[in-house]
């Protein structure tokens, strides 16, 4: 079933839930070598009982909100949940044009169309909830605004990153959900996305039935005409409560998003880099590696641009299905343990490389599968 497209450009932001606003200005700006572009007014800090601030490389924006008192939208989610995506933000090319298609389709709105004004021009927002747990979906259509959003400054000069590493946009969305066929639904019939990619597996599944080990079951799904993509899982019998999408569920306390991915267009020396400066990135065995020359020649890439040796060292993953057409992945650790904080929440960033493949690469997707799993046996949550 073709749906008429609510004419989405892009991601336009994420707005991002946190206790400790310095905390992430030191990963984002300090690390990764984002910008700091702007934050809320002192109006909008009183008014909204919550402080923020944006980082901005290249075309990915985020959004940091820190309470500053009870009763806000930050405070309120944080009672809930660990720190976190509470909005993602699209941008669309009308605004009401899309209000009326979502709300026609059963979308549960939370607000009409409201428009501002600056200097440059207008912009119109709206805000819908989803079954993406606490996280909802803002609408916004640019005609010339010159600001951020309403309610925030920008600063005169940007400060702190120049995006040294290249970042260009956000190259898709990961969520997870104990139960992924109401999301499906909801993506398909309210926000009129395609069905794209999927896989299911289980992680000792070559061994036949097994006490131990977990699996998922992933489907992506797809705005064909912006390009944005929404990877979604739900765990695998038989052992379900291992599975680390429901051990995501119950850290996080409900479903929500649980990676961005970033671009970038050498990933290899941006991998490279930020080992440098200390990133944590989540562990590869040695083993991937040794086994990667065959897989390579089973999945049909022929050739690399790549020594599998450099690939080792810096523990990036290959995959693809075409002579020389693949990607490049790696994922940074979840956010508790890059800052030694269980409240930090679970969600981690991935750093894509496409290099001719618009895929997911299956074997690199259980491989992350598998990493988070050692973590968490390594940490004794699960046998």
């Amino acid at each position: 079933m073709s749906l008429e497209p609510l004419g989405l450009v892009k991601i336009d932001s994420i707005h991002y839930y946190v206790r400790d606003l310095e905390r992430s200005r030191r990963l984002f700006v300090d690390q990764l070598d984002f910008a700091e572009i702007g934050g809320s007014s002192p109006e909008m800090e009183q008014r909204g009982r919550q402080r923020s601030r944006v980082f901005q490389a290249n075309d990915i924006m985020f959004v940091f909100m820190e309470p500053t008192e009870d009763g806000g939208r930050a405070w309120r989610f944080l009672n809930k949940h660990p720190e976190g995506v509470g909005t993602i933000v699209f941008q669309v090319e009308d605004a009401d044009k899309a209000f009326r298609l979502l709300e026609a389709r059963g979308g549960t709105m939370m607000s009409d169309v409201k428009t501002f004004t600056d200097d440059g021009g207008s912009l119109k927002t709206f805000s819908i909830t989803t079954p993406f747990g606490d996280c909802t979906f803002r609408f916004v259509e640019r005609r010339g605004y010159q600001g951020i959003f309403p309610g925030f400054t920008a600063h005169e000069t940007p400060k702190g990153g120049s995006n040294r590493y290249g970042f260009t946009h956000i190259d898709h969305v990961t969520s997870n959900f104990p139960t992924l066929a109401p999301a499906l639904l909801w993506m398909e019939h309210v926000l009129g996305l395609e069905r794209y990619w999927d896989i299911a597996f289980h992680t000792d599944d070559v061994a036949g039935p097994t006490e131990k080990g977990s699996g998922l079951k992933s489907v992506v799904m797809w705005d064909p005409y912006s390009g944005i993509k929404f990877a979604n899982n739900e765990p695998m019998r038989p052992n379900f409560k291992q599975s680390q999408i429901s051990l995501f569920s119950e850290d996080h306390r409900g479903s929500g998003v649980q990676h961005t991915a970033l671009a970038v267009p050498d990933l290899m020396s941006t991998v490279a880099s930020l080992r440098e400066r200390e990133i944590g990135f989540m562990p590869t065995p040695g083993t991937y590696f040794d086994a990667l020359p065959e897989r390579l020649q089973t999945t049909g890439i022929l050739r690399i641009d790549e020594e599998i040796e450099d690939l080792r060292k810096l523990e990036i993953l290959i995959d693809g299905e075409a002579e020389h057409a693949y990607l490049l992945q790696i994922f940074l650790k979840e956010a508790a343990g890059l800052h030694g904080d269980p409240e930090a929440g679970p969600f981690f960033l991935e750093i894509i490389q496409r290099k001719g493949d618009n895929g997911f690469g299956g074997g690199n997707f259980r491989a992350l599968f598998e990493s988070i799993e050692r973590d968490q046996r390594a940490a004794g949550r699960i046998a």
